[in-house]
């Protein structure tokens, strides 16, 4: 089997720890164990945990903590996997044959779009409107969609841009499913990042061919711990645990024991308001640096994620770009190219203010040179 190269994933895997500035990272600067665990008794007994095997679809007492965020849900709708890249990937692998009708609403995380690509299906794309503040144009999904399609993909809130569905067209979405009968995939990993504290609502219950991805690496801050899971029915998860055999088997035990605190109502409350806040205060920095480039950028605010999709208007191309930022100030962002748009780029704005603050000091030393340039030769 043949896999197309996910640009993005390789990328960030090639760079994110070797540069000097991490800009292309989709979430706050991470907790730390530390941090996560306020009681030192709790801090003692996980040195003394035994490394066994983990239960392969998450403990009984995680999957309980999960299903307990979606109302009517059981432990026996919930698969722990290890991130929401597996979640993902299970949710693919079990539920589609090559040859199978997808619609994926895009621009989206590009992995679904390169899974499906890469194992035969037939993907059809409708485009999130950048003049309509990145809404779904629901009368192209209305055109995508057709009685042969077996599956739509969304990403609520949205990456890379931040933009959340309305109930309205969660409704046109689940519309355009019903008629043939099509799973709804929504990727919800960036629910709880949203700057105004109003937590988006969930695909899971309004639909009966839901599946739901989320995990512990976006709005949590703990990408480290490598958890994440899946929300179906029964008899869907049931296939989808069997499938996990093939794949990672089981979350680390070390990292499903931290899970229960992350989910925890206390846990899950302080997790949640810290990415806010980072969020919150991060945000008009980088609005403000933005401004100050006059007509070079162009941007449609993010409500949720500690990401910023912007349009940039300068001569090059946006991996070119990346690159020149790589090479010449070691900083790393993500190209629009990444998501199939060239001229955008997404930039984190989840670090420490420091840290954000000198980073994009080095991105304008670069975006000056650019525009001294291109005045010259004009």
């Amino acid at each position: 089997m043949r896999l197309d190269i996910f640009e993005m994933e390789r990328l960030q895997s090639t760079w994110e720890n070797r540069v000097r500035f991490n800009l292309s990272e989709s979430s706050v600067h991470p907790m730390s164990v530390r941090e996560l665990i306020s009681d030192p008794v709790f801090l003692a007994q996980l040195l003394d945990t035994p490394l066994i095997y983990n239960q392969s679809n998450g403990t009984d007492e995680l999957r309980a903590a999960i299903a307990a965020l979606y109302p009517g849900a059981t432990i026996d709708n919930v698969e722990v996997t290890n991130g929401g890249s597996e979640a993902n990937f299970i949710s693919v692998y079990s539920q589609l044959e090559p040859g199978d009708e997808v619609v994926i609403l895009l621009p989206n995380y590009q992995q679904i779009w390169g899974l499906t690509n890469s194992l035969g299906m037939l993907v059809k794309e409708a485009r999130l409107r950048e003049d309509r503040s990145w809404a779904p144009d629901l009368d192209e999904l209305e055109t995508a969609t057709s009685s042969q399609t077996r599956m739509i993909v969304v990403c609520n809130p949205n990456n890379p841009t931040g933009a959340i569905l309305s109930q309205s067209e969660m409704d046109a979405i689940i519309r355009a499913a019903s008629r043939s009968g099509a799973w709804i995939l929504a990727d919800e990993i960036y629910q709880g990042s949203e700057r105004d504290g109003k937590t988006t609502p969930t695909f899971w219950g309004r639909y009966d061919r839901v599946i739901v991805t989320n995990g512990l690496s976006k709005a949590y801050g703990l990408p480290g711990l490598r958890i994440g899971w899946i929300v179906a029915r029964e008899e869907i998860i049931a296939k989808m645990w069997s499938y996990h055999d093939y794949t990672t088997i089981a979350p680390g035990t070390l990292s499903d024991a931290l899970a229960r605190i992350a989910l925890s109502p206390e846990g899950r409350a302080r997790c949640l308001e810290r990415t806010r806040r980072i969020c919150r205060d991060n945000f008009p920095l980088f609005q403000e640096w933005i401004r100050s480039h006059g007509s070079t950028f162009r941007m449609v605010e993010p409500r949720a994620g500690a990401i910023a999709y912007v349009r940039y208007n300068l001569p090059i191309n946006s991996c070119q770009l990346m690159e020149r930022l790589l090479k010449e100030k070691s900083v790393l962002v993500v190209p629009g190219d990444h998501f199939g748009m060239d001229r955008f780029l997404r930039i984190g704005y989840g670090p420490r203010p420091d840290y954000l603050q000198e980073a994009l000091e080095h991105v304008h030393a670069v975006l000056d040179d650019l525009q001294s340039a291109s005045l010259r030769a004009s």
